[in-house]
């Protein structure tokens, strides 16, 4: 039997983080992919390739190929930055008493909804360009920067329009339940009430979102109000997620994993019942060292319950102009090994096919294996855990391959 590809990539050392592939990261040295109609038709040892025909053949030169990387949490458009807001962090202020004092992400609020849906895609698309020397390939995009149903529009069709302009997987998520706006002020229960009954049906009815998120905490929306936006999103079979648990316990995970949500992200401060939810519900812990990090926060997410209970760990950017204005996903990756105790393995693993997982998308990509999308990484490397080992390094930059190469 003769087989035919598109493109054939040789001399390929394959991280596949393939989890049927026993070997570290599912490594195959001197491998080979190939790939028809953007999709993988073959990989494996170079020996064992059969009889083939190919239109092209791609010399990997001897460096890495991985899945292209899959940053799961992002919100990626935005007007304005907070750079002050970072200036009064380091001078004592915390993160809570700016958001009360009407800062954080009500001041990203009032620049987006000032900004054109040209301006916002304009510097969406720069930032996205850097994304993909990066290695990304898939890429979640959270609105909530709005939170009224004009702007939470503009948002979540900058990033329809991002995903059909270039060579990028992007998952859109609506995140009207992130803050409440200035003009419901003192009416948390009203604006509920606009996100339930106007705001979320109509932008599920236009078909701009791929699933709903909120923010469970005790400066923003409570388990009762969550619940209720997760019903909504029931109702027009959207699939859901949640920030949880970041500075405090409100059982925010529990609520999740209730709903089957794909992810519960940040988990600071979960506890171990909350962990058990998780593993019963399969829903992934999404672990976000850049807001860690840029916070200052101290207390870690429990790294060795979500082990012990088997709930797999993905890890994300965050990137935000306030808690987490961080585009690098492996800076991120180097984070989780540093602050969180991850190894270099598994934080590959957490930017591939556990951020996949937390997409729901894990069955098109997040590994190299047969009839998954050919979304992949060439890295100039010896050994990927220089993935997670090099910081700052402009000079490792991936060739992304996306069914054309960018």
């Amino acid at each position: 039997m003769t087989l035919y590809f598109d493109t054939l990539f040789i001399n390929a050392h394959l991280a596949t983080m393939n989890p049927a592939n026993t070997a570290p990261y599912g490594a195959i040295k001197d491998g080979v992919v190939g790939v028809k109609d953007g999709r993988i038709a073959w990989v494996g040892r170079r020996v064992d390739l059969p009889k083939y025909e190919t239109e092209n053949i791609h010399d990997c030169a001897h460096n890495w190929l991985t899945p292209g990387l899959v940053d799961c949490h992002t919100h990626f458009v935005f007007g304005g930055n907070r750079a002050r807001e970072f200036e009064m962090r380091l001078e004592g202020v915390s993160y809570e008493e700016i958001a009360k004092s009407g800062g954080g992400i009500l001041s990203t609020l009032i620049v987006t909804r000032a900004t054109s849906k040209d301006d916002l895609y304009q510097q969406a698309e720069k930032r996205l360009d850097g994304l993909c020397k990066k290695g990304v390939t898939t890429l979640e995009i959270k609105s909530g920067y709005g939170l009224d149903t004009d702007t939470e529009i503009k948002m979540l069709e900058v990033a329809a329009a991002l995903a059909a302009r270039n060579n990028m997987r992007i998952q859109k998520t609506f995140l009207g339940a992130h803050a409440v706006p200035p003009e419901y002020k003192g009416r948390t229960n009203a604006y509920m009430d606009f996100v339930c009954e106007e705001m979320l049906p109509k932008i599920a009815k236009l078909g701009l979102v791929d699933a709903v998120d909120g923010f469970c905490e005790n400066i923003a929306f409570s388990p009762a109000q969550i619940r209720r936006v997760f019903e909504v999103a029931g109702q027009y079979g959207l699939p859901v997620k949640l920030h949880a648990e970041q500075l405090s316990n409100q059982g925010g995970a529990k609520l999740a994993a209730e709903f089957g949500a794909l992810s519960a992200d940040h988990l600071e401060y979960i506890d171990e019942a909350g962990v058990k939810a998780m593993a019963a519900a399969g829903t992934i812990a999404v672990l976000l060292p850049g807001a860690f990090y840029y916070l200052k926060e101290t207390r870690k997410p429990p790294v060795d319950l979500f082990k012990k209970h088997g709930v797999a760990m993905a890890l994300a950017t965050d990137f935000n102009p306030g808690s987490s204005p961080i585009s690098s996903p492996r800076s991120i990756m180097n984070m989780a090994c540093t602050l969180f105790g991850f190894t270099p393995e598994q934080a590959l693993c957490g930017m591939t096919l556990n951020g996949a997982r937390a997409l729901g998308l894990e069955a098109e990509t997040g590994s190299l294996e047969i009839g998954k999308s050919a979304d992949m990484a060439i890295w100039p490397i010896q050994h990927p855990s220089e993935l997670s080992y090099w910081l700052g390094d402009d000079n490792c930059v991936a060739r992304v391959y996306k069914g054309e190469f960018s």
